[in-house]
């Protein structure tokens, strides 16, 4: 068995919150910190702040309609497949410029999560356009009677490039009963589109269902990538208590989750959001819990069955990666998933990242292992690099390069 060594290396330390990144061929990182802004790390080490949120200090420009709140800000970064020709990123981020009437209550429609697509100048040190491309995914305005409950819960966030130079984007159901299931709302959804915005020819929602959707569904979303072998998709999701979940999408398909309300035998919810009933604010068998309020709800035809539920617990499984590159020995292939711990119940807090082997229909695995890391933390974003290495950031306020060497 060709069992590489792992090591992880810092490469940024002290940051506030990074959320994501994105790497180029020349060593060259994009990242994100979630209420500060977008920087870039150069192959020599020097940090150069692009574009930050209202209120950051020390950027070259600014957005005065981005704002961080509660688990909202800037979040997910991806560079165009033709980012040397064209110099752009696609960053998703909180914004108040689209609210319009909706935002007065949580039970109305709130546009406030959308993705930006920045040209940067020829130094890459600062922005010369940013166009919105997506400007109508809901965000959560104001607090309520749930755990995690204040403003801003359930954004997902994570922006991928994926096969063709598409656009994936991961959402979040905004801790609104309606959003996972809704025909119109963008909340709960992974969208599909191309650069511009548009719908991907192809995708195949339900009759009726905007065309952007790819899959629909979720509970919230922070991980998304493509196995190599085939392409085909793959998320991470945080469960309500219980059941994380690795998903293999379906165009088309329904993740099962619907917190809905006075639907499915439950009677009314708190904020009419049945996300952690029953019990909410209790430790219970999540066992128990899972058959009253499951995350993939056996009672819908176009279920996307789970590729795996994380043995029923809810830890946090945030992103996703694909391990690419014979230096990774037996590991290539398999999807990393990092896991931020989360503890309540007498769940263990469990902040790791696995190393999932995936079954070839995507339907099941063939195990998981640990990666033997030296330190836990709340492993918060996770993405290949073009050398095969794999870069990691954690809530902490770290990036790490963590490198693989095959016997």
């Amino acid at each position: 068995m060709d069992i590489p060594v792992i090591e992880a290396t810092p490469v940024l330390e002290g940051l506030e919150s990074p959320w994501d990144m994105s790497i180029r061929s020349d060593g060259t990182m994009f990242f994100t910190e979630k209420c500060k802004g977008l920087s870039m790390r150069s192959s020599d080490g020097t940090v150069t702040n692009i574009y930050g949120m209202s209120g950051s200090e020390g950027y070259a420009g600014t957005g005065s309609d981005l704002f961080c709140e509660g688990q909202a800000g800037m979040m997910g970064v991806a560079a165009d497949r033709n980012f040397d020709q064209n110099r752009r990123l696609y960053v998703a981020s909180t914004s108040n410029k689209y609210h319009g009437e909706g935002c007065k209550t949580n039970h109305e429609r709130c546009d406030g999560n959308i993705v930006m697509r920045l040209t940067l100048t020829e130094d890459m040190s600062s922005v010369a356009d940013r166009t919105d491309i997506v400007t109508d995914i809901q965000y959560k305005p104001f607090e309520s009677n749930q755990p995690f409950g204040g403003p801003g819960a359930h954004n997902g966030g994570r922006v991928r490039i994926g096969p063709g130079g598409y656009l994936w984007v991961a959402g979040g159901d905004r801790h609104r009963g309606l959003c996972p299931q809704s025909p119109e709302l963008l909340c709960g959804k992974v969208l599909r589109v191309d650069t511009d915005g548009n719908a991907h020819p192809d995708n195949d929602p339900p009759a009726g269902f905007d065309k952007r959707i790819y899959t629909y569904g979720h509970r919230n979303v922070q991980g998304i990538d493509f196995r190599p072998s085939d392409g085909k998709a793959f998320t991470a999701e945080h469960g309500p208590w219980h059941s994380d979940e690795i998903t293999a999408l379906v165009n088309g398909g329904n993740a099962g989750w619907d917190p809905q309300e006075n639907t499915a035998g439950r009677g009314a919810c708190p904020d009419q959001y049945c996300g952690y009933e029953p019990e909410q604010m209790e430790g219970m068998d999540p066992a128990v819990r899972a058959s009253y309020m499951p995350m993939s709800d056996t009672r819908f035809e176009d279920l996307m069955p789970p590729t795996w539920n994380n043995n029923g617990w809810s830890q946090g499984t945030s992103s996703a990666a694909f391990l690419k590159g014979e230096n990774w020995g037996i590991y290539e292939g398999r999807l990393a998933t990092g896991v931020l711990g989360i503890g309540f119940g007498g769940t263990p807090i469990g902040q790791r990242i696995d190393m999932v082997s995936i079954t070839p229909d995507g339907l099941g695995i063939n195990g998981i292992t640990r990666m033997p890391l030296d330190f836990s933390k709340r492993f918060r974003g996770l993405v290949m690099a073009p050398d095969n290495a794999l870069y990691v950031a954690t809530d902490e306020g770290e990036i790490y390069r963590v490198t693989a060497t095959s016997n």
